[in-house]
């Protein structure tokens, strides 16, 4: 079976590409907000399903640049699900905890109103509801970290070896979620009959971008790879971004647990991360 998996040069394509069965196809080969390009691709690739991976992630640059989202996120969206649905192809996509506005204080089931605080979410909720219009699967996800690219633990690692003190928001909740556990349930999804509709994937334990933050030092500590480091809990206030976040962003995982899936310990994850970062 071949799994064609669109935004393959991001950090979920990248952890699919490393896994078997998979075609990752970046911008340059198969551009979402590109009709033509789509229909070249899954002619040319026949594939037995699609994962849609490919995404606007710059939520801050959103705020200024929300038709540049939209044009991915909601209008690349629309077109990978119609062609795929033209031809019968299964298409799995790849959502957000953005589409929340975080303000209920409680897990989020599959079933509940979106309403998205910034254009981030605005243009992930778009592309659901047209994915979910031509019968495709929808997968939401969050606070998704790796051990490549410029992403929170990378960042946090860097600064915690360098000995500099950390200030770090406190009062967002969310689920870290490890790239390869989603990279893997994704393809099991792939692999198998699912209704089409919404699932929630996260990381099994709830916790703020400090308590996050924490984890990653005391793991370096543990390592032998770094001094103990100051983590100052700080109010959102106290960081300011161009778009909002949701504070309390945790995804119920009863539909997807139905299913046989279990979420993944993102602690176990983030070890395996650091051992990549900065070796055993």
């Amino acid at each position: 079976m071949t799994v064609v998996v669109t935004g393959g040069d991001g950090r979920l394509g990248r952890a699919l590409a490393r896994r078997g069965g998979v075609v990752a196809v970046g911008r340059a080969a198969l551009d979402v907000t590109d009709p033509a390009a789509i229909a070249a691709g899954l002619d040319a690739l026949a594939p037995a399903v699609v994962i849609n991976a490919a995404a606007y992630t710059a939520v801050d640059r959103a705020e200024t640049d929300e038709a540049a989202a939209m044009a991915v996120n909601a209008g690349g969206a629309e077109r990978l699900a119609r062609a795929c649905a033209a031809r019968g192809i299964p298409l799995v996509h790849v959502s957000t905890d953005h589409v929340f506005d975080g303000r209920a204080g409680r897990t989020y089931r599959e079933d509940e109103p979106v309403a998205p605080v910034n254009a981030y979410g605005r243009s992930k909720a778009a592309g659901e509801r047209a994915v979910l219009a031509a019968g495709g699967v929808v997968v939401r996800t969050s606070w998704l970290f790796g051990a490549d690219g410029d992403g929170f633990v990378p960042r946090v690692v860097a600064r915690a070896i360098a000995g500099e003190p950390l200030r770090v928001v406190a009062d967002q909740h969310g689920c870290p979620t490890w790239v390869d556990h989603l990279a893997d349930a994704l393809l099991v999804m792939a692999a198998r009959p699912v209704p089409a509709g919404v699932y929630h994937y996260r990381g099994d334990e709830p916790t703020t971008w400090h308590g996050f933050a924490t984890a990653i030092v005391d793991e370096l500590a543990r390592a032998g790879r770094c001094a103990p480091v100051a983590v100052e809990p700080i109010a959102t206030e106290a960081w300011p971004a161009a778009a909002a976040r949701p504070a309390y962003a945790v995804l119920d995982t009863g539909r997807i647990e139905a299913l046989g899936f279990v979420p993944g310990r993102w602690r176990d994850g983030l070890a395996a991360v650091i051992r990549t970062l900065v070796g055993p």
